[in-house]
C-alpha cells in the first residue's frame, strides 16, 4: 500500500474539507506516519480511514478530523510544554511534537506505554517524553503545562486538570457520549480565573476513568 499517498488524501479528504486551515497542522499530518502506530500490522492498511480504530485495551486512535480541529482550537505554539492524556501509540505525541516545544505522553495502561515509547525513540520524536500514571490524576511532577489535549471523549473534567494549567494555558476536551458530544475550550487567564466556550459538535471515543458519576435524583 502507497501510505505516503493514503497520508495526503487523508489531509486533504479528511482535514482541509472541516475548517483545519492552520499550514502548521496541516504539515504536521502529512509528516507523520500514521501507519506506523498502528500496533497490528494487519490495521496497517486502515490507518488512514476517517474513523478511530481500536488499538486494543478498549481504547481507540481518535479519527484525524476532531483530532485536527482540536490542536487548531488549541493553538499549540512553539513555546508550549504540552500535556498529552492518553497518548496510546503515541501517534498524537508525534503529531502534537510539530507544534509545540515539548510533548509529556501519559499513558495509563502499560503495554500501550511500552509501544508508544519504542516507537516514538525509534522515529526520533525527541521532544517527547512518555509517562505512566492514571489519566484521571494528569501529570502533576511536569505541570504546569501551557497546553492539554484528551486523546477521547470524557463524561466528566476533574479539577485537577485546570489545576495543572499554567496561567495563560489552554486545555482542550471533547466532553459528553456519541452524537450528544462537544468539544470545549477552556482557558486560564493571568489571574487564574478559568473560562471555557463551546468548539464544534463531535463523536469520540471515550477515554476511560473519565465517566460521569451516577446523580441521586430525588
Amino acid at each position: 500500500m502507497d501510505f505516503e499517498t493514503a497520508r495526503t488524501k487523508m489531509v486533504d479528504n479528511q482535514i482541509r474539507t472541516t475548517d483545519v486551515t492552520r499550514h502548521d497542522i496541516l504539515r504536521a499530518f502529512l509528516q507523520v506516519p500514521r501507519e506506523e502506530f498502528v500496533p497490528a500490522s494487519s490495521r496497517k492498511p486502515l490507518a488512514y480511514i476517517d474513523e478511530d480504530l481500536p488499538l486494543g485495551h478498549g481504547r481507540y486512535l481518535m479519527e484525524a478530523s476532531p483530532f485536527a480541529k482540536l490542536l487548531q482550537l488549541a493553538a499549540v505554539t512553539p513555546e508550549d510544554v504540552v500535556l498529552d492524556v492518553g497518548c496510546g501509540t503515541g501517534y498524537s505525541s508525534a503529531v502534537l511534537s510539530h507544534l509545540a516545544g515539548s510533548v509529556v505522553a501519559l499513558e495509563e495502561d502499560v503495554e500501550l506505554a511500552a509501544f508508544a515509547s519504542e516507537n516514538l525513540m525509534r522515529l526520533d520524536y525527541v521532544t517527547c517524553v512518555v509517562v505512566e500514571g492514571k489519566l484521571e490524576d494528569g501529570y502533576p511532577s511536569e505541570a504546569p503545562y501551557d497546553v492539554i489535549v484528551f486523546e477521547g471523549a470524557v463524561g466528566c473534567l476533574p479539577d485537577t486538570f485546570l489545576e495543572q494549567l499554567r496561567e495563560g494555558g489552554r486545555l482542550v476536551v471533547v466532553e459528553g457520549v456519541g452524537n450528544a458530544a462537544s468539544a470545549k475550550l477552556y482557558f486560564k487567564d493571568e489571574n487564574g480565573i478559568v473560562s471555557d466556550r463551546f468548539g464544534f459538535n463531535c463523536s469520540v471515543k471515550p477515554l476511560p476513568g473519565f465517566e460521569k458519576r451516577r446523580e441521586f435524583v430525588f
